[in-house]
């Protein structure tokens, strides 16, 4: 049995690091809080939230700085740019500085993979891993299986395709994983040569007894004819080495990897888009306002995951 002192105090690094029980647990609650917001309104008073983006972050930073403020909680800022890193300070000695300003938790963002577990490990306050390199997105995993349970009912026997860049992807690497765990699930993935799964991730998809297939570009509307589920992800330019190879490999994968509006007329009539965004091209504008897109709710729901992490990690007192 499940209880809410089970998270406290608990890191979240890889979503490796919770049993399906724990992670149905979670979603249980954050739908709790999106239906009675209000209810926890004041659940994270007297509590500071140290957000480290060392990349870009639209959602993943907004989100959990609006799920601390709305619960009552205050955000101790940062900003790499102007901070010593650019001076050369480790990421250790950053890292400790900011613990001793009384932080109750830390979300990282860094580009190194494993990056969040070295935080943690350094670190006595519970660390949230909020993208580490090419690893993982845990708080991303989380809202995505959320979002599949909002739309379907349920997360088991779904059949969900993963598309775009599966070999950069953390969000990709992070769902798939999670999806194995879950019953009947069919997961095809769909990608270009140059950015096909990562085959020691195929290798463990394999031993957790997931059922998976891989596809081309060639087959995305005849695959997710067969499918709940599309999950598009974005070609990501930094990803790719830097100089003209990188660039050439770049734009010739980005030319052929198009979501269409006339990809979806066969589709189930319950079928929907999900998208951890930002997009760029990958998705036909026109998608937008049809009842297929389903990505800005998405993107919505990372609230109310966050919030529902920040109060099981630190102990937050509902209404």
């Amino acid at each position: 049995m499940v209880a809410k002192e089970d998270f406290l105090g608990r890191d979240v690094v890889s979503i490796d690091d919770f049993s399906v029980d724990e992670i149905n647990y979670i979603l249980e609650l954050a739908r709790e809080i999106k239906d009675n917001p209000a209810q926890f309104r004041d659940s994270m008073n007297g509590r500071m939230m140290s957000p480290l983006f060392f990349e870009p972050s639209t959602r993943t930073s907004s989100s959990f700085q609006a799920a601390i403020l709305q619960m009552g909680g205050r955000v101790l800022d940062f900003d790499v740019h102007a901070s010593s890193i650019k001076k050369g300070e480790t990421l250790r000695d950053t890292l400790r500085t900011i613990q001793g300003y009384g932080s109750d938790v830390v979300v990282i963002r860094h580009n190194k993979d494993g990056s969040a577990r070295f935080a943690a490990d350094v670190l006595e306050v519970p660390v949230i891993n909020a993208g580490d390199g090419q690893n993982q997105h845990p708080t991303q995993t989380l809202l995505d299986l959320f979002t599949i349970k909002e739309i379907r009912g349920e997360i088991g026997n779904a059949k969900i395709a993963i598309a775009g860049d599966l070999k950069y992807g953390r969000t990709a690497h992070s769902l798939a994983i999670a999806l194995a765990r879950y019953k009947n699930c069919e997961v095809f993935f769909i990608s270009p040569d140059s950015l096909k799964m990562p085959s020691d991730l195929l290798h463990k998809l394999r031993e957790m007894g997931c059922c998976f297939s891989e596809h081309s570009l060639e087959e995305f509307k005849k695959v997710i004819e067969n499918c709940d589920i599309v999950y598009v992800t974005r070609v990501q330019r930094e990803r790719f080495p830097e100089g003209p190879e990188g660039e050439q490999e770049y734009k010739k994968v980005v030319e052929r990897y198009h979501l269409k509006m006339d990809m979806l007329e066969n589709v189930r009539p319950e079928f929907k888009v999900m998208h951890p965004l930002p997009k760029v091209n990958e998705i036909e504008a026109v998608i937008d306002n049809t009842k297929y897109a389903y990505y800005f709710q998405q993107a919505k729901n990372g609230l109310f995951i966050r919030k529902a992490l920040l109060f099981l990690i630190m102990g937050g007192q509902d209404g």
